[in-house]
């Protein structure tokens, strides 16, 4: 988790904490239905809510299936249903991870490829791995299927009991429930477009 004080001025404007307190008061939840609906920690939530930390791309994710949303309502001021959703390179959100994240965070750097299409099935994101040790490698699990198509570096897709390595080119697609994690195995971040599919 980002502090606000971290926070860059693009992220602050998306007043996360609103929309989560937004959508809590829509479907008349307490902390603690929230908390129970997505797993998350009571006091993590209300510090989300007000402001005082920024939540990660997972966790997004977990509030939007909790609340039947597209990950795409935390990223837009105004969320409409559209048949057909166009996305400026220039008005992508960037949500990143920085050098002194907390322990036990992701340091992926994601950044938004669709913003404007709230009720979508599918997430798509530019991601940067950054290089890092075997023993400082993050692993996660949710709900859905994962797609991901690297463009540069070498990345390495890590499980409890597998271990590949992907080149320029090659995809690998996974039951996101598995517990995961990547990371560039080269001089520099290797980056992927990468297709987070949830379960309705």
């Amino acid at each position: 988790m980002q502090t606000a004080e971290e926070a860059t001025p693009e992220l602050k404007d998306l007043k996360l904490g609103r929309k989560i307190r937004e959508l809590r008061d829509k479907y008349r939840l307490t902390i603690q239905d929230l908390s129970a609906r997505t797993g998350l920690d009571k006091d993590l939530l209300s510090n989300m809510e007000s402001g005082a930390v920024i939540p990660p791309v997972a966790t997004l994710l977990k509030l939007a299936k909790a609340f039947h949303v597209g990950l795409a309502y935390f990223f837009e001021d105004e969320p409409v249903g559209v048949k057909i959703s166009l996305t400026r390179k220039a008005h992508r959100s960037r949500l990143e991870r920085r050098p002194h994240h907390m322990s036990g965070e992701v340091t992926y750097v994601y950044e938004t490829l669709e913003n404007k299409k709230p009720d979508k099935h599918m997430e798509p994101f530019l991601v940067e791995f950054p290089p890092m040790a075997t023993e400082d490698m993050v692993f996660v699990s949710h709900e859905g299927e994962e797609f991901v198509y690297l463009m540069e570096g070498r990345l390495e897709f890590r499980t409890p009991d597998q271990v590949e390595i992907l080149e320029p080119g090659d995809t690998i697609y996974f039951d996101s429930e598995v517990n995961h994690s990547f990371r560039s195995v080269g001089e520099g971040s290797a980056k992927a477009v990468v297709v987070v599919w949830s379960r309705p």
